[in-house]
């Protein structure tokens, strides 16, 4: 599991000092007491953000089998329209 330090930097290229720079603009402009909140509401809209992917992915799965039987299978004939 990649961590969040690991993250940054392979992603972003920041390293510990940028992220202890920018933690300290959040504390300034958020203040202490509203950065657990603020936190708690990023985790809980990422974990949201994710059992809806993965509930899209449910949906798609049986979609596609589907679709695949359908072309899969021969088209019945049908008598008496010829």
């Amino acid at each position: 599991m990649i961590t969040s330090s690991a993250f940054f930097a392979g992603i972003l290229g920041l390293g510990a000092p940028e992220l202890i720079v920018v933690l300290i603009i959040l504390l300034v402009l958020f203040g202490g007491s509203k950065l657990p909140s603020l936190a708690k509401g990023l985790g809980q809209s990422v974990k949201e953000f994710k059992k809806a992917s993965k509930e899209a992915d449910e949906e798609e799965k049986p979609a596609a089998e589907k679709k695949a039987e359908t072309t899969a299978a021969p088209a019945p004939k049908t008598h008496g329209s010829n």
